[in-house]
């Protein structure tokens, strides 16, 4: 049982947040919205969105080998496209924000395969799933 339903004590702040996540999901490519969430739930350790997105993914009739190779680092060339690397890319420097933040080599190559407008909708997928990830891990929320 979770410590705390924001869906009944915060009615608005957790509205907000579905706007966001609604809005990313309606404007990203369904595979690589997926493959986003999936890799930072799995950088994150939040094992309740891992397992959503983990089964999103399945039902979406992705091979197994491809939610396995979301959890490595560096992750293989050979499973997805230039453009979805540099989106997992910017999703693992988004997600870790080291010292550096969002390197310019890091976002140089994401834009590179992104207009603005699709990059911009990516950064707010990848700010909202931190998002869920944090509300769910401070929560307890199961999987």
């Amino acid at each position: 049982m979770p410590r705390l339903d924001l869906s009944r004590s915060h009615r608005m702040g957790f509205a907000a947040v579905l706007g966001l996540e609604t809005y990313s999901r309606t404007h990203l490519d369904t595979r690589l919205y997926e493959l986003v969430k999936l890799r930072a739930s799995l950088l994150n350790r939040c094992t309740h969105c891992i397992d959503m997105h983990s089964t999103a993914l399945r039902e979406r009739g992705e091979p197994q080998e491809v939610l396995d190779a979301l959890a490595q680092d560096p992750l293989p060339g050979d499973l997805f496209t230039p453009a979805e690397r540099a989106a997992l890319a910017l999703t693992d420097a988004v997600t870790r924000l080291g010292e550096e933040g969002v390197t310019d080599a890091v976002w140089d190559e994401a834009a590179s395969h992104y207009d603005d407008k699709h990059l911009g909708t990516l950064v707010l997928a990848i700010a909202t799933i931190n998002v869920w990830n944090r509300i769910a891990i401070a929560t307890r929320l199961d999987a």
